[in-house]
């Protein structure tokens, strides 16, 4: 009776109303919603990021790296030799090929020079539309940066659900720094991708090893088959592989329900320390062999791509390789790779032994700064992302469930990043594009914290990402987020590729015509492109005596940033008067 006074609805002699009648179809229509909303949204950020770089690659002329790539791409498809840029192997430039081969370009195999050289040969001087062959090889990467925004939202979803994936799939969308380089003929996105594509895979194999130790060791192998500086992620990778298969053989060898759990300890007791000894072995030996299958594999996919140029391997460089001695020189001699890539490495620790200058934060250096990296993410990644990704790496370590992904997802960008700022290149953040990457992935993962207005919080730095990648649209590559002063504001802080990459030529003569017609045009570009093919008609103004030098003076932000003794004289007498993509500088003298 006293159930009956406090829960009315349970007394029998309640009176049973008619049963709710809901509207015919609303709840099938509305299952079918959530069912298909995920894959539109999916497809609508990967069309927005699609059009946004297509957009960009159409307007950009070519950047200072992107016409040797674009030559030895097609010297790879006319002539199948191993011969220009061995610093990078070619698994990078070979996707790039795949456009080069639908351009068909005009080629002239017997052209002597640099590989630059060769290459503003092919774009400007061989018959062929250097804007048609660009977008042409900008095309494939572009594909590969929307099949990483995939990678992107499968890691994270796997990490914290399908609502985590599309948080983590939109940071990866509008980011600037991959917008920027996903849209460019060049290896450093494809390179990311391809290491947090096997970073994903190590982690999935914790429950089928079998099926994706050798994808996440073929993804590996084509990271490192496309840029030399993701070595470094090679025994990190291997290390995860084996933690994986200890972690599938733990939940393999364990039975469901308690019976399960008793029998496996009197085994256990029975067995004694001879069995555990022997588990231990067999445990051991499983997770050495998963590492044996990641290395195996990549070296496999590197293999494979230096064949794929030419069967016979044969290697005649155009220009000379440096001899590496010590004990740089005995591990690359001692690397299982072809000896073309062997070579690239001795190329690029040659490289690595020049005095190069570096700007930052208006300080003009020779040399490098350890923190340079760091503090150029600081100024290149949008706040929300910052936040985001700064939340979700501490929500991964502090959260029991997600706790076995975080070295997985921490490790491989932590010690590539380490491993970068040990560099003497001082150039840009594309060194370590892998970042802003790995931080969309991690930033999913603050919804693990089970926060009260984690998903309000989460979606509105999101929407705080996404409008400070649409208003610098699209001038992607001089980016700084707002805590910096924005893109306009990014040549004063950065240089080169952070800001002025020589892709604003084509603006830049387009901007002459409309505001400047007729008028003697001084001109200090940085960059790989032929002014006078656009139209162009300028002098260099570092050439003749000072009282010369009236009308417009042009300069590229990172040859003001690096300005000396005439050119600085030069400028510091002139009157800025317009500015041309947050690149290029116009000044009246």
């Amino acid at each position: 009776m006293m159930a009956h006074e406090q829960h009315p609805v349970l007394a029998p002699e309640a009176p049973a109303g008619p049963p709710r009648q809901l509207p015919a179809g609303r709840y099938p229509r509305l299952r079918r919603l959530r069912r298909w909303l995920p894959p539109l949204l999916v497809v609508l950020l990967l069309g927005q990021m699609a059009a946004a770089m297509v957009t960009t690659a159409v307007r950009q002329t070519p950047t200072i790296d992107e016409p040797v790539y674009v030559a030895t791409a097609t010297d790879y498809l006319r002539e199948h030799r191993l011969r220009y840029n061995p610093e990078h192997p070619p698994l990078g430039k070979l996707l790039i090929a795949a456009g080069v081969a639908v351009a068909d370009p005009r080629y002239d195999p017997s052209y002597p020079g640099s590989q630059g050289e060769v290459g503003r040969h092919l774009l400007y001087a061989s018959g062929n539309d250097p804007w048609r062959l660009m977008l042409w090889a900008r095309l494939p990467v572009i594909a590969l940066t929307l099949l990483c925004g995939l990678v992107v939202f499968a890691f994270a979803r796997d990490l914290a659900g399908t609502l985590g994936g599309l948080a983590a799939l939109a940071l990866y969308a509008f980011s600037p720094d991959v917008l920027a380089h996903g849209s460019l003929a060049t290896l450093d996105l494809p390179a990311a991708g391809f290491v947090v594509t096997s970073a994903w895979l190590v982690r999935r194999a914790r429950r089928r090893p079998a099926r994706y130790l050798p994808l996440a060791g073929a993804a590996l192998g084509a990271a490192v088959a496309t840029k030399m500086s993701t070595l470094p992620a090679v025994p990190v990778l291997m290390a995860l592989a084996a933690v994986s298969v200890m972690a599938a053989r733990r939940s393999g060898t364990a039975a469901p329900g308690t019976g399960g759990v008793r029998r496996q300890r009197l085994a256990a007791f029975r067995a004694a320390r001879a069995g555990v000894r022997r588990l231990a072995q067999r445990r051991a030996v499983a997770a050495l062999g998963g590492a044996v299958v990641v290395a195996v594999m990549a070296v496999v996919v590197v293999w494979a791509a230096y064949l794929a140029v030419d069967p016979r391997l044969r290697f005649v460089p155009a220009e000379p390789v440096p001899a590496v001695h010590g004990l740089r020189g005995r591990l690359v001699e001692a690397l299982p790779v072809p000896p073309a890539y062997r070579a690239g490495m001795r190329v690029q620790f040659g490289l690595e032994e020049q005095p190069w200058e570096g700007f930052l934060f208006g300080r003009l250096y020779t040399g490098s700064l350890w923190y340079y990296l760091p503090a150029a993410l600081l100024v290149k990644t949008p706040l929300g992302l910052l936040a985001l990704g700064a939340a979700g790496a501490v929500a991964v370590v502090a959260r029991r469930r997600l706790r076995p992904a975080a070295p997985y997802l921490l490790l491989p960008p932590a010690v590539l990043l380490a491993a970068a700022m040990t560099g003497s290149r001082d150039f840009g953040t594309r060194y370590a594009l892998f970042v802003p990457v790995f931080l969309a992935v991690a930033a999913a993962c603050l919804r693990a914290l089970r926060w009260r207005w984690g998903g309000l919080v989460t979606g509105a730095l999101v929407l705080c990402a996404a409008v400070s990648s649409v208003r610098t649209f699209p001038y992607y590559l001089p980016y700084a987020n707002e805590a910096f002063g924005g893109p306009a504001r990014t040549h004063l802080l950065l240089h080169d590729s952070n800001v002025d990459w020589g892709q604003d030529l084509g603006r830049l003569a387009d901007r002459l015509r409309e505001r400047y017609p007729g008028e003697r045009v001084w001109l200090v570009y940085k960059g790989s492109g032929v002014p006078s093919y656009y139209g162009i008609r300028a002098a260099d103004p570092r050439t003749v005596p000072p009282d010369r030098v009236h009308g417009l003076l042009v300069v590229s932000d990172s040859a003001v940033a690096k300005a000396r003794g005439r050119l600085a004289e030069l400028i510091a007498s002139s009157r800025p008067v317009d500015t041309v993509g947050h690149s290029i500088s116009l000044y009246r003298r």
